[in-house]
């Protein structure tokens, strides 16, 4: 396996309200963490992705980090693909050290948006939807998410109850992380009565609004031995795209994560029941549930169930979303996915203390962007 890339080095910051950040200042804390975790040097990067920032627009992200921090990568670029780009950053970084062209690549997101955008958050996510076809009617991001609900609800059993009982799994899962934004227990009857935002989605089975950063290192795979830190192996990427505006999407019910983690799986090698942890993108307690049975880690009506039996708690049958996800430990736009890819590092490398799972060896990361528009699946090992 030494031919795979590996993850050297991660780094997520603090979560939450940070007022004293911007979208820079998270960079650095972020891309220069990871860069100390693999136990490099900064003149050692020769490749630099970057995502996006909507309190910081720049045309050009990843050249003003490099020159904010004097990098001078032979290979750099900036991805805006939404929540999905935290996988994509990665799965182009697997490319760039599979194929020779770079030895060690950052991959950074990150942006100040709890602060940052303030009143602004809602306006600025109403202008995803279609401008003649969606935006006239008032169409919002949890609407439209609301809508493949109410149909898997329709077709598959999906219940408000097995959305809460996500919702309450996470938050537990993000009492036992220090840089959470939510870290106060909920009960079911907390989700019940929270607040309606777009039916069946209440307050509580939304992602949160954050101000944070993630970032990783690909490397080549034969630094393994050099490591400071366990390795971790990506045995395979996978991506899947069906559509961009929910009202073009081919099924409400069915998606692109299907394809996306059947690639990764075929190139790992292995089967989904041989995961041990899993880390797939939650901007709505909803959405986990759908893609889980979409990328068929459980049949058709099954997950819901399976929640609401305690199997994604840290020590159930399936780990789910550890650190506790977009729902509880946080989210800040691109970042959110990273988020995920971070904890599944950290779970490999047994790092995680009171939520690590029972000696993992694999695990999987998943992110999603647009309104299940875009998808990338992740396999890694512990090498």
């Amino acid at each position: 396996m030494t031919d795979k890339a590996l993850i050297s080095g991660v780094y997520d910051t603090k979560v939450g309200a940070l007022p004293e950040s911007t979208c820079m200042s998270l960079h650095t804390e972020a891309g220069l963490g990871a860069i100390a975790d693999a136990g490099l040097r900064v003149d050692e990067i020769d490749g630099l992705l970057t995502g996006y920032s909507f309190t910081s627009p720049q045309l050009m992200l990843g050249s003003v980090f490099a020159e904010y921090v004097g990098m001078h990568p032979k290979v750099s670029a900036s991805i805006s693909m939404g929540g999905v780009t935290g996988g994509l950053l990665v799965a182009h970084a697997v490319a760039l050290v599979e194929s020779g062209m770079c030895r060690h690549v950052l991959c950074i997101t990150g942006d100040n948006r709890l602060t940052g955008l303030g009143d602004r958050v809602q306006s600025t996510l109403a202008d995803i939807a279609h401008a003649q076809y969606e935006q006239p009617y008032g169409l919002s991001v949890p609407a439209a998410f609301a809508l493949a609900a109410q149909a898997y609800m329709h077709e598959y059993g999906l219940t408000t109850d097995h959305m809460a009982a996500v919702a309450v799994n996470q938050r537990a899962n993000a009492a036992k992380h220090p840089n959470a934004h939510m870290t106060k227990p909920i009960t079911m009857d907390d989700v019940r009565n929270s607040k309606p935002i777009a039916s069946p989605l209440r307050m509580l089975d939304c992602a949160l609004v954050s101000d944070g950063a993630a970032a990783v290192v690909v490397s080549a795979g034969e630094v393994a031995r050099d490591l400071p830190k366990a390795a971790v192996r990506i045995l395979g990427v996978g991506e899947g795209h069906t559509h961009e505006h929910i009202f073009m999407a081919p099924s409400l019910t069915d998606f692109g994560c299907k394809d996306s983690a059947e690639t990764a799986f075929g190139r790992a090698g292995i089967a989904r029941s041989d995961i041990d942890t899993a880390h797939v993108y939650d901007c709505f307690s909803s959405t986990v549930l759908i893609c889980l049975e979409s990328m068929g880690f459980y049949e058709r009506g099954a997950a819901g169930p399976a929640a609401l039996a305690g199997e994604f708690a840290i020590d159930g049958r399936f780990p789910l979303n550890t650190n506790g996800g977009l729902l509880s430990y946080g989210s800040s736009g691109a970042s959110g996915g990273m988020f995920h890819v971070v904890e599944a590092v950290r779970q490999l490398r047994r790092e995680c203390g009171p939520r690590q799972v029972l000696a993992p060896e694999l695990a999987f990361a998943h992110t999603l962007g647009g309104i299940f528009s875009g998808h990338c699946s992740i396999v890694m090992a512990r090498d």
